[in-house]
């Protein structure tokens, strides 16, 4: 009977023992837990520790970290035929636009990502071409506003290689952190989390930082707008059709700089003391806005993101209809420096094809993972073709010096043209709708960084800060394209060239892979965004 008893004890010992490791191996093992986000219960339990596993499998086998207090410290390099697995668990991270295009679709879509609760019923995978109009519509945005400046800066030779480079080297670097996140990281990971698993703390913390940086830049560049938006629809039920504005082909032309038109008055006079573009608008700005900033709830802005996609068309074809109206004006003056800042289109390609904040979102979604890359590559084309029919034509038709081409295209048309008029308006709704999600990610990324607690109080504090701050630079400093050339080359140097480029080589440091030629590649792509950044201070 004793040993019968001792049997039955060392069985129930084996078998919790059992049970004890098959709860520990589900979150990446079981059957029924495909996805991290599914596993998310049964892993709460074993928060704070590490479970280091040898998993004879290449392709199924990925790595997560398992705290985000907690630094890893079992070796990763492990035989060719073996990759390291960790007991997953879901980590939610705070990861916002990074050096983002200024699109509204990218600013939703990392807002549902971050800030709203996922939904853990299985996922339905979506086809390659929902996958590619997906990533065309994320990467559009106020970038096109100003691709035909950037193009008269760069001069058209310059502007067309800079497009098809930026392109092809930012479309690498997404591709990069596909690559690292296929052998590293999961369905929930992003850049912050990868950096923190392969770079440390210190790397995330700078992700985290730079993003910052440019929901800020973010933040700047919708106020200006809106005041722009908001100036020229007033003014088109208000004032009456300039009488000194340049007619060619029926389209009304403006040239804002008066460079090279004689006889023009040296500035655009404001119809009111009390209605300027500079001086008053941008306090009556803060004045529709605030009350949209102080919503508890957001959500409810994401239900116009179909109006990004609305914007962009409208823009594409407002600019292929002025252009057949115009026709070809090659031979026009170029002023006094236009061809000679090629920079400037560099650093506003940065950020104009940046994606990378999203994209292992989106590429994880897809229905098949062993298109991704060429489903990738068809969108940077996609995107690639769109940016050079909106600069390039748009550069080529315009009919007035091609030193009056604005940062903003809209500025160069009188407030009175009916395209024109659409536009803006369509913008200005457009704009109004997504700005409260930007301020509201920057908010809540402010108060994760910094020492603060989320009360009314600092909600309201913060919300008045970035007002103020944008206030003053929508007075003294309304430049779109300074603003996002600087943001793109900044921001970028950090998202778009470095971290890429440093998590791939510390990815195949750890799979014994890396070589003094692959080192030296990958390093060349750091200093050329050093380079970019550099060549923005000594334009003029």
């Amino acid at each position: 009977m004793r040993s019968k008893r001792n049997n039955i004890n060392k069985c129930g010992i084996e078998s919790a023992a059992s049970s004890f490791q098959s709860a520990d191996s589900y979150g990446v093992f079981g059957s029924a837990c495909s996805d991290f986000s599914e596993c998310e219960e049964g892993e709460e339990r074993h928060k704070g520790s590490y479970k280091y596993n040898q998993i004879p499998s290449l392709s199924t086998s990925i790595a997560s970290f398992q705290s985000v207090m907690e630094r890893e410290t079992a070796p990763l390099l492990l035989s060719p035929s073996y990759m390291p697995g960790y007991k997953s668990t879901r980590f939610t991270s705070s990861d916002t636009l990074g050096p983002g295009e200024l699109s509204d679709r990218d600013i939703i879509e990392t807002y549902k990502r971050t800030h709203v609760k996922p939904d853990k019923e299985n996922k339905k995978k979506q086809s390659s071409l929902v996958t590619i109009f997906s990533i065309w519509n994320t990467i559009m945005g106020s970038s096109l506003l100003t691709m035909a400046w950037g193009v008269e800066r760069a001069g058209l030779p310059a502007a067309l290689t800079l497009v098809a480079l930026m392109a092809a080297l930012c479309l690498f670097t997404a591709y990069l952190l596909i690559r690292v996140n296929a052998y590293h990281g999961g369905d929930t990971f992003e850049v912050p989390s990868l950096c923190r698993l392969l770079l440390g703390p210190r790397a995330e913390a700078v992700a985290h930082a730079f993003s910052l940086l440019v929901l800020t830049g973010a933040n700047v560049v919708y106020w200006i707008l809106i005041t722009n938006f908001l100036y020229y629809t007033v003014n088109y039920f208000i004032e009456e059709p300039p009488v000194n504005a340049t007619s060619h082909n029926s389209s009304v032309l403006l040239c804002p700089k008066h460079e090279l038109i004689p006889g023009s008055s040296r500035e655009a006079h404001d119809p009111s003391p009390f209605w300027g573009l500079h001086t008053t608008v941008p306090f009556y700005v803060a004045v529709l806005v605030f009350p949209l900033l102080n919503f508890r709830n957001v959500t409810f802005f994401t239900k116009f993101n179909s109006l990004g996609t609305l914007s962009v068309l409208y823009l594409l074809i407002f600019v292929l209809v002025k252009g057949a109206s115009w026709g070809i004006n090659l031979n026009m003056p170029l002023g006094p420096r236009g061809g000679t800042d090629a920079a400037v289109l560099s650093g506003m390609l940065a950020l104009s094809f940046y994606i990378h904040n999203i994209i292992i979102t989106i590429m994880s979604n897809n229905e098949r993972q062993d298109r991704n890359g060429r489903d990738l590559t068809i969108a940077f084309l996609l995107v690639t073709i769109t940016y050079t029919v909106v600069g390039a034509v748009f550069y080529v038709c315009f009919p007035l010096a091609k030193s009056c081409i604005e940062d903003n295209i809209l500025n160069n048309f009188e407030m009175h043209d009916v395209m024109t008029v659409v536009a803006r308006a369509l913008l200005l709704f457009q704009v109004i709708t997504v700005y409260p999600l930007v301020v509201y990610m920057l908010r809540t990324e402010a108060i994760l960084l910094l020492p603060l607690k989320d009360s009314g109080k600092v909600t309201i504090l913060i919300n008045l800060l970035l007002i103020s701050v944008s206030i003053l630079v929508a007075c003294l400093c309304p430049n779109v394209g300074t603003i996002i050339r600087y943001t793109g080359a900044i921001s970028g140097l950090v998202h778009v060239f470095t971290l890429p480029s440093l998590l791939y080589m510390r990815s195949l440091q750890l799979r014994g892979e890396l070589t003094f030629f692959k080192g030296l590649f990958y390093s060349a792509i750091i200093v050329f965004g050093v380079f970019n950044l550099g060549m923005q201070f000594f334009i003029s």
